[in-house]
């Protein structure tokens, strides 16, 4: 089965450099790039789209949804809770320790990295059990690395801040 993951188009959050709202829409430019993704994959053969419930991503996969599939939403593919860091800039903390898999420091109340991948990775062991031949998920940064692990393995380094997607962005991978 061929998996397409998309991330959603920017937010105002995603713009200004600060850790997610968990339930924020797509800002102007994230519409465009939503629209632009719509382009890019009108060619793509895929059956159904699996889709965060978060705003940003449902708005995103309700643009790109060019042949009116059926949208399956999943909670496991929401992003990784900032807990308190919500709202607060990126370099409130150490991102790429933020984003280490390895790391076991906890910031306030957000969700650990094993936490998201754990989630994740029970969705995709669920997935390769259907019959599908092709499914496209709309998601997050944090569910693309998730992705990234799942299929590729963790870097000896545990480091994930830049194995996922860019706002717009697909990747494909083969369960």
């Amino acid at each position: 089965m061929k998996v397409y993951i998309v991330r959603h188009g920017q937010t105002a959050s995603n713009f200004a450099g600060v850790y997610n709202l968990l339930e924020e829409d797509l800002n102007e430019n994230g519409v465009e790039q939503a629209k632009r993704l719509s382009e890019n994959i009108k060619d793509l053969e895929y059956e159904v789209i699996y889709c965060s419930p978060l705003k940003r991503a449902v708005h995103t996969a309700n643009i790109i949804n060019i042949h009116n599939k059926e949208m399956l939403f999943d909670e496991r593919l929401v992003e990784r809770n900032a807990g308190k860091l919500s709202g607060k800039p990126w370099n409130t903390v150490d991102r790429e320790m933020y984003w280490n898999y390895y790391n076991q420091e906890k910031y306030a109340d957000d969700e650990s990295v094993m936490e998201v991948f754990k989630r994740v990775h029970e969705f995709l062991n669920e997935l390769k059990n259907k019959k599908y031949k092709s499914v496209l998920v709309v998601a997050h940064s944090g569910i693309a690395k998730a992705f990234y692990a799942y299929f590729k393995g963790i870097p000896k380094d545990g480091k994930f801040l830049k194995l996922g997607l860019k706002n717009g962005e697909i990747a494909e991978y083969e369960i």
